[in-house]
């Protein structure tokens, strides 16, 4: 029995159905229409063995976001062609047929940008049924050439995406379920483009000569029978295939080893952009074309003359969307969909302007500041391949040469033997995992490097354990000159240093992604401090014996005055960090005491205890016991006591304008951090202001409301103060 019915209640035609040899088809729609007329809402029927789970699984016939068997307007691919869904050539008049053609492009462009959103490629670009035929397509050289390089695109995004594995994140994206992906002579799909682009590129060039007077060449043939319209055509046309042409040649340039098509990538993004603007500026010239204006906001339509294009129909592969009910989605607008790729243009080209720096902190440094972006799959995926290749940093830096240059050990040690030591290819590997996670969207970024920061913290242990087996107690060990010795003690500074700044990449992206109310962020800021507070701790140590090594490398027998000087003198990078560590101790003392002056900001029952919430937060660091000696009672103890009268008496904010102001001149050639500081004394500058006057009004005036908001940093807040 068939549970295939149309919407409309017709019947669908049975001879399409063909009965097997142990099947019998049968039209099941008497019996659904008799059970519907006979059942109440929130009926249904069941047999007696049917239960609370099986309801759960159960699909609902006729539901058309359930039930991924109904027929809505052909059976099969090969019905709606035999109904002319797909007409080739789409039309006798050759004007109608450009037109036709055109805005099928523009549909497919769109179809493009929703997959690349997260939907599936069945419903979205493989909608297109001259793709799901492509053969069919041949004696309309145009269309036929488009297709081909939309296919060819389609794969090789899929390519990408597949072997950076980020895909996990949307699991539908490299989920192809039998659609004709890999087709017989796409790797020629540039030179049928190329020849298809000449010819109308010749006849454009023609068009302009007959306007100037000049001699036609006698064996072209018009795109379409309108001379009028001869010239806006070629131009719609060229700009459309030249944009695919230039995408295609990016995703070829960026897949290269070891970053060496990326300034070829950036010349055809810069052309991709520029046929970008032209497709946006034909649209005024394609949508005139039409006689009649087309019904509803232009602006919502896919395509950019805004009439429905021919050829399209994602029901049909509603079987191969995935193994389980289809997506009911929409598909982005032209205009949007052109917004999107533009985008991701700027996102590509931030990639391959990036200088493959090897050292492990200015790519760190680049990857966060990439994401701020909010990149999406493609980008991001682009970004990882480059980062990591063949186990190798670019493809060319095995990891533990990365990672001597990262603990500041000479260049020598990159060759040495203990880069064999278990413990040390461990940690190679998770410094890949790392870049990887980087690499992800938000959400999934912050759940793995929780679950990384235990894995950190082990092979902290190991190594120290190796270490302490191969020398003993650090403390009794003299000899210098041992390089294994110096090597162990340099990584474990560094494995140390990253496990903190992992912790504070966790904890920071939790305001990005708002999982914390204003009632915890008392708790999160002290977190944070205590997390800032080791990571200074460690840069400094990490700083402080690289120069200790430089100096005995240099092997001055006598330190200078400068020398002096420069060795107590606090590094530029921690003073960085100091201002993140003023901030948050000036926020968190801030919001203790407005707890406990006038029960503001207070955590809300009845169902989590304030422990609670700190325990549901911080599990995963507390379970890699970063720091150490942190716990909820611990917190309870450093904020119940803070007052107005002792905020009064020292104002954290102040301090970090000071050390702004101090440390800017060290990062003039660097403008994100010079960015970031920038926003750090705006937001210190605030809330010092706003400190003076709650501590002056705050227990006095009940008229008066504090409240927090994120105009100046991403996770430092502002304080606002106002009079209800």
């Amino acid at each position: 029995m068939s549970d295939n019915a149309s919407m409309d209640g017709h019947p669908p035609n049975l001879s399409s159905i063909p009965a097997g040899d142990s099947s019998l088809w049968a039209d099941a729609s008497p019996l659904l229409q008799a059970a519907c007329t006979g059942l109440r809402d929130g009926e249904l029927i069941h047999g007696d063995n049917f239960n609370l789970f099986a309801a759960m699984s159960a699909l609902e016939i006729m539901d058309p976001k359930m039930d991924s068997g109904i027929v809505r307007t052909y059976y099969s691919i090969d019905e709606a062609i035999e109904n002319g869904a797909a007409p080739i050539p789409i039309s006798p008049d050759s004007t109608i047929d450009v037109q036709c053609t055109i805005d099928i492009m523009d549909h497919l462009l769109a179809c493009e940008a929703a997959w690349h959103k997260g939907h599936s490629l069945a419903q979205t670009v493989f909608s297109c049924i001259y793709l799901l035929r492509l053969d069919r397509t041949a004696p309309h050289a145009l269309l036929h050439s488009y297709c081909r390089v939309v296919r060819a695109t389609c794969k090789a995004v899929v390519s990408v995406v597949s072997d950076a594995r980020t895909h996990e994140e949307e699991d539908l994206f490299t989920m192809v379920y039998g659609l004709p992906l890999n087709g017989d002579g796409d790797d020629k799909c540039l030179s049928m483009l190329n020849a298809v682009e000449e010819t109308i590129s010749r006849q454009l060039r023609a068009c302009k000569a007959a306007s100037s007077k000049r001699r036609l060449p006698e064996d072209l043939e018009p795109l379409q029978s309108n001379p009028n319209l001869e010239e806006g055509f070629c131009k719609a046309l060229l700009c459309r295939l030249r944009f695919r042409k230039h995408f295609f040649h990016i995703l070829a340039c960026m897949k290269r080893p070891q970053g060496r098509g990326l300034e070829s990538a950036r010349k055809h993004i810069a052309s991709c952009m520029t046929e970008l603007d032209s497709i946006l500026k034909s649209a005024d010239f394609v949508r005139s074309c039409f006689g009649e204006s087309c019904e509803g906001d232009i602006d919502e339509k896919t395509t950019a003359s805004g009439h429905e294009p021919i050829g399209f129909d994602a029901t049909l592969n509603s079987r191969l969307s995935a193994p389980m009910p289809p997506r009911a989605i929409k598909i982005l607008s032209w205009k949007k969909a052109v917004e999107y790729f533009v985008k991701l243009l700027h996102d590509l080209d931030a990639i391959c302007s990036y200088s493959l720096d090897p050292h492990l902190e200015s790519l760190l440094r680049f990857v966060v500041q990439f994401q701020k972006s909010q990149p999406d799959l493609v980008a991001r995926s682009h970004l990882q391949l480059l980062s990591v290749q063949d186990g190798k940093l670019y493809g060319r830096d095995p990891f533990f040469a990365v990672i001597t240059k990262a603990a500041a050990l000479p260049e020598a040690t990159k060759n040495h033997d203990i880069q064999k030591n278990e413990s040390i290819v461990q940690l190679g590997m998770l410094v890949m995992n790392l870049l990887k996670i980087l690499c992800t969207n938000a959400a999934w970024q912050r759940r793995k490097l929780g679950k990384l920061l235990q894995d950190w913290r082990v092979i902290y242990l190991q190594l120290e354990l190796a270490f302490r087996n191969e020398f003993g107690e650090v403390s009794s060990s003299s000899n210098d000159e041992n390089i294994c010795m110096k090597i162990f003690q340099h990584i474990l500074l560094w494995v140390e240093e990253q496990t903190y700044w992992i912790a504070f990449r966790f904890l920071i992206l939790g305001f990005e992604l708002e999982l914390y109310s204003t009632s915890e962020y008392c708790m999160v800021y002290w977190y944070l401090y205590a997390v800032l507070i080791k990571l200074a701790e460690k840069t400094h140590l990490k700083m402080a014996v690289s120069y200790d090594t430089a100096k005995r490398k240099g092997k001055k027998k006598k330190d200078s005055p400068k020398d002096l000087a420069r060795e107590s003198r606090i590094p530029p990078a921690v003073l960085f960090l100091q201002c993140y560590i003023c901030l948050a101790e000036g926020l968190t003392m801030m919001l203790a005491a407005l707890r406990n002056e006038i029960s503001v900001f207070q955590s809300p029952g009845p169902f989590n205890t304030e422990q609670e919430k700190f325990a549901q937060h911080f599990e995963l660091l507390q379970r890699a016991c970063i720091p150490d000696h942190v716990s909820y009672p611990s917190y309870k103890e450093s904020t119940t006591h803070a007052r107005f009268s002792t905020l009064a008496m020292y104002n954290y904010f102040k301090d970090a304008q000071r050390m702004v102001k101090e440390v800017k001149s060290s990062f003039s050639n660097d403008p994100d951090r010079l960015a970031e500081l920038r926003k750090l004394e705006q937001v210190a500058e605030h809330n010092s202001v706003a400190q003076n006057l709650i501590c002056r009004l705050g227990a006095l005036d009940p008229s008066l409301k504090v409240s927090f908001e994120f105009s100046h940093h991403p996770f430092f807040a502002t304080v606002v103060v106002k009079r209800s």
